[in-house]
């Protein structure tokens, strides 16, 4: 038996995307409905998980593996986007609940 915890607790919703949003970059609210790619330092507000006709599926809740930039603690922690596609820990961000810290990947509920 394997540990997984892909699909746990899953709410997706449909915004409209800019150019810079793509599957497997985290995104951030830009106007009313809208999406558009993190940046560093910017607290992570979903995770596109597909793109079509300039709409984007946002994974809003749940479960999600990263890359990381540099260390960052099991348990509810601080974690902010360092990229669009890698995330780091931050004091002043939004607590996760971190469960899977490896030397280059993170796994975190939303």
């Amino acid at each position: 038996m394997n540990v997984d915890f892909k699909g746990y607790g899953e709410n997706v919703a449909t915004f409209i995307a800019d150019n810079t949003v793509e599957a497997g970059k985290f995104v951030v609210m830009d106007e009313n409905y809208s999406v558009t790619a993190a940046s560093a330092d910017d607290e992570i507000y979903g995770y596109c998980v597909g793109v079509r006709d300039g709409y984007a599926a946002v994974q809003l809740e749940g479960y999600v593996e990263a890359p990381v930039s540099g260390d960052v603690d099991l348990g509810l922690t601080g974690i902010a986007a360092a990229s669009a596609t890698t995330v780091a820990a931050s004091e002043t961000a939004s607590a996760h609940k971190v469960i899977f810290v490896s030397e280059d990947v993170i796994g975190f509920i939303l």
